[in-house]
């Protein structure tokens, strides 16, 4: 057979299964490492961020008569990234339950954190669920040791008892939710969550990056059946959005429940918008994909 030939057909050939695998993740600072040993958590780390999880898997948590699970809108978590000085900067979102609430901020604050914002997500929600936003400079080991007792208080103070609720067994059309608000997402358990970055502008505090892992992000998190389902999100929001992504929610029959800030003296600020549907999926979806049209250029990112 003649070279030529020979060539042509090599290069139809698959690549070897290790040529299609993506590159491997960046391994994990050994300081990262060790803030997830100093506070028992588990964690990952890519886009230069450490995100360690708080999941409040203790809490059996009903809105509007649906037993939601964890991955809806229950994980807390906190980040660190890489800035000025060999210091880095911590972003965070603890979830609280309401006794939880100003022991923890003490417990932050005494310890030489910042509490930036404190908010609701949900209404009708038993128990009633808070969220505290968490900031701090300083290097891993400090902020490790800083974030740690407010850590050790959550899940001691028992919540009132659970209200019942009604599980919305069954599956969802993923794919035409993907379709529906134009991004991926990632499966979760019953939970089916979309993250959305904003790499139409740059936000920067002490020289690091403040990225979608940092809490710079648009998300939705749906769960039931294709007939009957929830959807819980959150919009990040530039100052001339938030008129009509509130006028695209609201047209489209998705209740508001916050708008606030997680972050303080940011340029360009942002603003947080969280709200809550139930209906049909598609329905819901659709109502979602209208709020993000209003957005400049939202982007599909991982958690």
């Amino acid at each position: 057979m003649p070279k030529l030939s020979l060539l042509i057909i090599a290069c139809l050939l698959p690549l070897p299964a290790a040529a299609q695998q993506p590159p491997p993740a960046p391994a994990m600072p050994p300081e990262y490492a060790a803030v997830l040993q100093a506070t028992g958590r588990q964690g990952d780390y890519k886009d230069n961020v450490l995100k360690v999880n708080i999941p409040r898997s203790d809490l059996k948590v009903v809105v509007d008569g649906v037993a939601t699970p964890t991955p809806f809108g229950f994980g807390g978590w906190f980040a660190l990234t890489k800035g000025d000085r060999a210091m880095d900067v911590m972003m965070g979102d603890l979830v609280l339950v309401e006794a939880e609430v100003n022991p923890i901020m003490s417990a932050l604050l005494d310890n030489g954190l910042e509490v930036t914002a404190v908010h609701n997500h949900f209404f009708f929600d038993m128990p009633r669920i808070f969220y505290m936003h968490v900031h701090g400079h300083g290097t891993a080991a400090e902020l490790a040791n800083k974030i740690k007792p407010a850590l050790a208080l959550i899940g001691k103070t028992p919540p009132a008892a659970a209200a019942a609720g009604r599980a919305l067994d069954g599956k969802l059309d993923t794919a035409a939710l993907t379709k529906t608000i134009g991004y991926p997402g990632e499966q979760n358990g019953a939970v089916y969550k979309i993250t959305i970055g904003r790499p139409d502008f740059t936000m920067k505090e002490m020289g690091a990056t403040i990225n979608a892992r940092m809490g710079l992000n648009t998300w939705a998190a749906f769960y039931g059946t294709d007939a009957e389902a929830v959807v819980a999100g959150d919009v990040a929001m530039l100052d001339a959005e938030i008129t009509p992504v509130l006028k695209a929610l609201r047209s489209n029959g998705i209740d508001v429940v916050a708008i606030h800030h997680h972050m303080v003296g940011t340029q360009p600020n942002v603003t947080f918008l969280h709200y809550w549907g139930k209906g049909p999926a598609m329905k819901l979806a659709g109502g979602v994909r209208a709020a993000l049209n209003q957005l400049a250029k939202p982007a599909a990112t991982g958690r």
